[in-house]
């Protein structure tokens, strides 16, 4: 049966961890809210449960070892040897209040409209220019048109938090 996991990352790599678990196809929900730093090169993206994020899985086909092993993972939160798992509507109510975050600047997603130029600030794609194409419901991530040859654009899905309106 599917349920919602505790995930433990290292420190610092929440967003890592986020981002193999995503290579690797297993759903995973990282929440996480905008922020503005004192010092301009700071993250600009706070995890909103540091050194935690949830995954959607099934461990008697996938097993423990698949999600200990991931890179940025200390494993699985465990209380009584037994891994801890949360209520898909404690979950929901999660993505509810960090969506309606303030600082989260959901505001923000809603003020884009597809065919604005936003900028790539994290991950592999950092330092682009892309076009906004639209916020995924269900989710913190939007999708963007990237050019990558001759005015080729190649879909590409982000957190979010990775993006920002070019003025």
């Amino acid at each position: 049966m599917e349920r919602w996991y505790v995930l433990q990352s290292k420190p610092q790599k929440e967003n890592l961890l986020y981002e193999q678990l995503c290579l690797r196809e297993i759903e995973a929900y990282y929440p996480c809210v905008r922020v503005k730093p004192v010092n301009p090169r700071a993250r600009k993206i706070k995890s909103y449960f540091p050194g935690y994020l949830f995954v959607h899985v099934d461990l008697e086909l996938l097993g423990i070892s698949a999600l200990q092993w991931v890179p940025g993972a200390l494993g699985l939160v465990n209380f009584g040897g037994e891994p801890a798992f949360i209520a898909e509507s404690i979950l929901q109510a999660i993505r509810l209040r960090v969506e309606n975050n303030p600082n989260n600047g959901s505001y923000f997603y809603s003020t884009l409209k597809p065919g604005d130029t936003v900028s790539i600030n994290e991950g592999p794609f950092s330092g682009y220019k892309a076009v906004f194409d639209t916020r995924l419901s269900g989710s913190q991530r939007v999708r963007v048109l990237l050019e990558v040859i001759q005015n080729q654009q190649l879909r590409v899905e982000l957190p979010a938090g990775h993006i920002q309106r070019v003025s």
